[in-house]
């Protein structure tokens, strides 16, 4: 069995594929679709960050694909409905990064309201210009939180212990932490925050949801963060609020557009602009969550290849697999009345008996994992040819 880590997923990730008995072959970049396609050839697990997109296309192109795995937090560089349709089920990891991305905001938060940007520069052209002018502490200042899963709770915890007023808006209904203030509207957020940071999820519903109207909204000299996707906001208009001075500053980790590898140029009308912090893409990219991200979604990718263990995939009928003896039968059909009645007469014919079976469903699609008594040589083929089959494994 093969798999193939793009985007520098980290080594961690290597050594427990490996340690697996699984071949794996790393690319530092990205790779585009008909790139992707040519470099699936004989892959079963594929691992990409953000940048990759696991398309229909490469997923059709790819028909001894096993699993995917996003080493990171978000899935919609994934066609999530066409790996359901081809039993791909696709890992990612929503936790491990959380608190190195609220560490960068917690950071960009403070530089922000020192004017930081313009002063390293400034000192760095052998200016020397000290001066409070623009300049000032966080402490009782306002932060609005724009998504209050994971990481707009945790952010939400630290701005308050350094003094800051936290209001958060959330269109799912969340808990707030602390003294945090869940506001009624969006609007209500825009008009109060002295500093907005978005931490919303990739789905295209949310493209450009943050544009002019909303940059016009907030209050002057209020100042912007966007640390979770790049095409949630109009750049363009953010520049024009930055320039004409209605807004005192910006940080930026993702971009609509960027570059689909290391030391690639990188162009946006933000260079031009004083006191906007840009980091690419690197919210996530510490030492520590790298290596958790790496540990947690290669050893997904081991439960599922070794046991069927689809616990925490994104897409698929979630089971908790146990290790077993025997042979486990792994069956993956449509969700159709009648499917394990035959799933089972194929066993009988087999004269498998069945020490446990388990089954979880999700939508359309139903996922079987079931134990047998012996060896099967035939199984495979014969439980692959019913009608209502999607993939089937025996292990």
């Amino acid at each position: 069995m093969k798999a193939l880590l793009l985007e520098n997923i980290h080594s961690e990730a290597t050594r427990i594929l490996t340690e697996a008995g699984i071949e794996v072959e790393t690319r530092p970049g990205a790779l585009g679709e008909d790139e992707l396609i040519e470099a699936m050839q004989g892959v079963s697990l594929l691992g990409i960050r953000s940048a990759t997109q696991l398309t229909e296309k490469v997923i059709q192109a790819s028909p001894q694909l096993l699993a995917a795995g996003c080493f990171c937090i978000g899935t919609n560089q994934v066609n999530l409905g066409a790996a359901s349709e081809a039993g791909v089920p696709v890992f990612n990891a929503p936790y491990s990064n959380t608190r190195s991305v609220v560490e960068l905001a917690i950071g960009e938060i403070i530089a922000l309201a020192r004017r930081l940007p313009e002063k390293n520069q400034m000192m760095h052209e052998g200016v020397w210009n000290k001066s409070a002018n623009g300049s000032h502490e966080v402490r009782g200042r306002t932060l609005g939180i724009v998504g209050y899963g994971n990481i707009g709770s945790q952010l939400s915890v630290l701005a308050e212990s350094l003094g800051m007023k936290v209001i958060f808006y959330d269109i799912a209904d969340k808990l707030a932490l602390g003294n945090a203030r869940r506001c009624e509207s969006f609007d209500e957020l825009l008009a109060e925050a002295d500093l907005v940071t978005l931490h919303v999820d990739g789905r295209e519903s949310n493209r450009n949801f943050f544009g002019e109207a909303e940059f016009a909204k907030m209050k002057p000299r209020a100042m912007f963060l966007n640390l979770s996707r790049g095409h949630v906001y109009d750049v363009d208009a953010l520049v024009r609020n930055l320039e004409s001075g209605h807004l005192a500053g910006a940080g930026l980790d993702v971009f609509p557009s960027e570059p689909k590898a290391a030391g690639l140029p990188f162009e946006s009308p933000l260079r031009r602009v004083p006191n906007v912090i840009l980091t690419p893409h690197v919210g996530g990219s510490t030492k520590e969550a790298q290596v958790d991200i790496g540990r947690f979604v290669a050893g997904k990718f081991v439960d599922y290849v070794s046991n069927g263990g689809t616990q925490m995939s994104v897409n698929m009928p979630q089971i908790v697999a146990q290790p077993f003896e025997g042979t486990r039968v792994l069956h993956m059909h449509h969700n159709v009345p009648g499917v394990m009645a035959r799933i089972n007469q194929v066993l009988a014919q087999h004269n498998g008996n069945i020490t446990s079976q388990m089954l979880s469903t999700r939508g359309s699609v139903g996922y079987a994992v079931i134990d047998v008594t012996g060896s099967h040589p035939n199984l495979e083929h014969e439980l692959g040819a019913l009608e209502e089959t999607i993939r089937c494994r025996v292990i």
